[in-house]
């Protein structure tokens, strides 16, 4: 009886923005590891998810919508990210919406068909679909646009056909030794997941009233006895923009803190002491010094 091969590789999810591939990677993953809302772009660094089952190491790189505009050193940076992350991995997963073809996915797909590896195409939401067979003439134009790759409808959101993709990925994973230990959920650190979540509440509360000039840097993130203190300061660039986060007599700072809070105490396993600063510091999402700065790197 001969052993179970072991396989191991880099699997980029990529796609326009807000197709659902932060969703798709936390339910694989089987928690909320990567933020996400329904404002585009929510997603601005790669982030590696990590699901080792058995023989199989499958590792995930959720990347930046890829879009058009690319006025702002940021956009450049978000475009820039994704596009690298096309070149070195080992399995491409396209998240398309099942009814919606756009000029960015256009844009995506010309760049996935330069690819060398294996593509997937997961089409997204089809749960959402009355009528299955309204799907076909979609699924058999995506074919026809990348003949080499496999079309696979499913729901990123309820997690519907998820145990089929993820058979897809193992199946053309190269053999090799696992690249992380199999309980390592990801390579970034705490700091970063923490400043996402508090990133995340605020783009989920703001959806419409601010624009994408904020960020959150953390200050202080330390373990005492069984409390982890966190301090994040919270970047915009207008004052107008501070007093619209901080709200009347402080009611919306103090909600987006409560909420971002409570999925820390999930995610560290710890009571949480959250303190957040808003702070004006003009321009810095056009600025590439003050991205660096921030921990936008490779710009």
């Amino acid at each position: 009886m001969t052993d179970p091969v072991s396989r191991c590789g880099y699997v980029a999810i990529v796609g326009r923005p807000n197709v659902g591939k932060s969703t798709l990677l936390n339910h694989i993953l089987g928690q909320k590891l990567a933020i996400t809302s329904r404002k585009p772009q929510t997603t601005r660094h790669t982030l590696l998810g990590i699901k080792t089952e058995g023989d199989v190491q499958a590792v995930y790189v959720d990347t930046p919508g890829i879009h058009k505009e690319n006025q702002k050193a940021l956009n450049r940076y978000m475009n820039k990210t994704a596009s690298a992350a096309l070149k070195d991995v080992d399995v491409v997963i396209f998240v398309v919406d099942r009814m919606r073809w756009t000029e960015e996915d256009a844009f995506v797909l010309e760049r996935v068909r330069h690819v060398k590896c294996p593509v997937i195409v997961a089409v997204n939401k089809t749960d959402r679909m009355e009528d299955k067979a309204e799907l076909l003439p979609q699924l058999k134009w995506l074919s026809e646009q990348l003949p080499e790759a496999e079309v696979i409808p499913i729901s990123a959101q309820n997690g519907v056909n998820l145990d089929s993709l993820e058979k897809l990925v193992a199946d053309r994973l190269p053999e090799g030794d696992h690249f992380f230990p199999e309980d390592q959920l990801t390579d970034r650190s705490s700091r970063f997941l923490a400043a996402e979540l508090v990133r995340e509440k605020i783009m989920r509360q703001l959806g419409a009233e601010l624009p994408y000039q904020v960020t959150v840097e953390i200050e202080e993130f330390k373990q005492q006895g069984n409390v982890l203190h966190i301090h994040a300061l919270i970047l915009v660039e207008r004052d107008g923009q501070k007093k619209i986060l901080i709200g009347n007599a402080g009611e919306r700072i103090k909600r987006i803190g409560q909420d971002a809070r409570k999925d820390m105490e999930a995610l560290f396993d710890s009571k949480v002491m959250l303190n957040l600063w808003v702070k004006v510091k003009s321009g810095w999402s056009d600025d590439e010094r003050a991205l660096r700065s921030l921990g936008y790197a490779d710009l």
